[in-house]
């Protein structure tokens, strides 16, 4: 049994891990190091771009179920993530480095994966194939992949926040916080007062941000929305989003900021720190003179610039099954951001259930659906059957999973019987053929 996959971000190296526990021997195409997009800045597989975040990890949150799922289903991004996280809060977080490290050994000694350093510039022929190419997918292969989907292929921008170096971050100005205190303090918290807030906003609104390359299409997805955009749509409008102040009063004093710069710990020393919700395009002089005004951040030392990249996507709905797998094609499937999944857990997830029915085909075996009463189902049935005319990117959210045929009022209770029964669902799939008879 042999498959093709190409792509070595999160998905693709789910799906080869996938297709090798059930004895399939993987090509896994990866252009890298021969060719980077921008993005890229390593030559190592599952290198993690815009955050090192994987986010919420409890079973109350969407992200966090998500990610109980796929360590349940054998995930190798679990694994690795679980090894190599950083302290966060209630979040997953971690060392980037350490963490794709950690993915391309286990790739590389995986005897039944074959890592091919080249170019895919076309869809592959052959009886199992699966496109995770990711959101900055060549121009050569991207194209192909239009022309099979019949010209439907869509373009949107993502946005990567600056990362500084935590010594020259004014320790004096700000403090250790979780939001209500929600697990550690590991944030740390830049408070404005309403009068530097306000300058720091009206000198967002003006700054000069990067010129656009004139054959991209300038549509922002809502979730990864550039700080400069958001500041433009209202003065008031990024104290409703990332420097909410709300719940991160003042350890001391037990005053609440008018906003709040938060910042993530972005490696496992504690040397960077992630600027949170600060997706940007602006140019990069623009970003030191802006972003220095937050307090605390007035001698920041910015190790990585914000960008703003192309992804590219696929209109799933009509155009993939709830297998990721092409209705046009039997036996191609498509995993990661291209999907129209949006966030590293759901690339990975999408990686993880088109790996295991690329298997399935291989072994002539039924395909393995997954409900939508799990978190891993619904994302699927989403990218498939999505009613929306307008589809875009989405996160998992318990918007997407199936409700309780009961009402419960507390958000916090419905919402972790919805998580119990998710896995109590997956339980049943994995005690079943083909896991039972020795997937692994």
């Amino acid at each position: 049994m042999k498959a093709i996959v190409v792509g070595g971000g999160l998905a693709g190296c789910e799906a080869a891990w996938q297709l090798a526990r059930f004895g399939a021997e993987v090509l896994l195409y990866e252009m890298k190091p021969g060719k980077k997009t921008p993005a890229h800045s390593s030559d190592l597989l599952g290198e993690l771009v815009c955050s090192n975040s994987l986010r919420a990890d409890a079973l109350e949150n969407g992200a966090g179920l998500l990610k109980e799922e796929m360590r349940r289903l054998g995930s190798l991004v679990m694994a690795c993530a679980d090894e190599t996280r950083v302290p966060a809060g209630g979040a997953l977080a971690v060392d980037r480095v350490g963490f794709a490290q950690r993915m391309t050994d286990r790739i590389r000694a995986n005897p039944l994966i074959t890592v091919m350093e080249e170019e895919v510039m076309q869809i592959p022929d052959g009886d199992c194939v699966v496109i995770a190419s990711g959101p900055l997918t060549s121009d050569a292969l991207a194209e192909d992949i239009g022309r099979f989907v019949g010209g439907r292929s869509l373009y949107f921008y993502d946005a990567a926040a600056p990362i500084v170096t935590a010594e020259s971050i004014d320790m004096e100005k700000v403090y250790r916080k979780a939001r209500y205190d929600k697990g550690t303090p590991d944030y740390l918290n830049c408070p404005m007062d309403k009068a530097e807030y306000l300058a720091f906003w009206e000198a967002l609104v003006h700054a000069e941000t990067a010129p656009m390359k004139s054959f991209e299409k300038q549509t922002v997805f809502e979730g990864c929305m550039p700080i400069e955009i958001m500041a433009a749509r209202g003065e008031d409008t990024m104290r409703f989003g990332p420097l909410k102040p709300v719940g991160l009063a003042h350890p001391e004093t037990g005053k609440e900021a008018y906003a709040v710069v938060q910042l993530r710990q972005d490696d496992a020393a504690g040397t960077l720190y992630n600027m949170v919700g600060f997706q940007t395009h602006l140019k990069f002089g623009e970003q030191k003179r802006v972003f220095s005004m937050i307090p605390g951040l007035e001698h920041a030392e910015i190790v990585r610039y914000g960008v703003m990249h192309r992804n590219t996507f696929l209109h799933a709905p009509g155009l993939l099954s709830d297998t990721y797998e092409a209705l046009a094609r039997p036996g191609l499937f498509f995993a990661g951001q291209m999907t129209g999944v949006e966030g590293y857990v759901e690339s990975a997830s999408s990686g993880i259930v088109a790996g295991i029915n690329a298997a399935m085909r291989l072994l002539g075996q039924p395909p393995v659906v997954f409900p939508s009463r799990t978190a891993t189902g619904a994302l699927a049935a989403h990218v498939s059957r999505s009613p929306s005319g307008d589809y875009q990117p989405m996160n998992i959210n318990f918007g997407l999973i199936d409700g309780l045929p009961e009402r419960i009022r507390n958000k916090k209770e419905r919402y972790g019987r919805i998580a119990e029964r998710a896995l109590a669902t997956l339980d049943e799939i994995l005690h079943a053929p083909p896991f039972a008879a020795g997937g692994e």
